[in-house]
C-alpha cells in the first residue's frame, strides 16, 4: 500500500514528475479519495465561489509517495478567529479574535476575509468581501477554528 497523505489542501513545493505542466511547484492542490475507497488523486482548483474553491476535472491518480512527501499541508478553507491584532500600513486594523474566512489563491497562499456586520442591512448576518489580505504561513498555522455551521436551503 502506498504511503500517501490524507485528503485535504496542499501547496506543491516541487513539480509532480511526469505531470510538471499540470502540477508545477508553488500551486494549490487538493488530495482526494473516491468514496468507494479507490486510489487517491490530486487535482487543481476548478472554480471559486464565495471565497471557496470547487474542484473539477481532470483528476490525476496519486502514485508518487516521494512527491507526496514534498507537499505542504494547508488548513481547511472556512472560518477562523485571529490569534492577534493585525495592523495595516496606512492605518486600520483587524482585532484579535475577529472572525475571518480563510481562502487561498491558486499559488496556495492564504487569504483572509474579515467578517463585517452591515448596520443598514435588515438581516442579522455577517458578510465577507471578495477582496482579502494575503497572509504568511506563520499566521495560517496559528488561526483558531470557528465552527460556524452551514444552513442548507429547505
Amino acid at each position: 500500500m502506498l504511503d500517501l497523505p490524507d485528503p485535504g489542501l496542499y501547496r506543491t513545493t516541487q513539480p509532480y514528475p511526469g505531470h510538471e505542466d499540470t502540477f508545477p511547484a508553488g500551486v494549490l492542490v487538493y488530495i482526494g479519495q473516491p468514496s468507494n475507497g479507490g486510489l487517491k488523486f490530486v487535482v487543481r482548483p476548478g472554480s471559486n465561489r464565495k471565497n471557496r474553491w470547487f474542484w473539477g476535472e481532470p483528476t490525476t491518480p496519486l502514485r508518487s509517495p516521494s512527491w507526496a512527501k514534498t507537499l505542504k499541508r494547508l488548513p481547511a478553507e472556512g472560518y477562523y478567529t485571529l490569534p492577534k491584532t493585525l495592523e495595516f500600513e496606512g492605518g486600520g486594523k483587524w482585532l484579535e479574535n475577529a472572525i475571518v474566512q480563510l481562502g487561498f489563491n491558486e499559488q496556495g497562499q492564504g487569504i483572509l476575509f474579515v467578517a463585517e456586520l452591515r448596520e443598514a442591512a435588515a438581516d442579522n448576518a455577517l458578510y465577507f468581501s471578495d477582496r482579502g489580505m494575503l497572509v504568511d504561513d506563520d499566521l495560517l498555522d496559528r488561526l483558531r477554528w470557528a465552527p460556524i455551521l452551514p444552513v442548507r436551503p429547505e
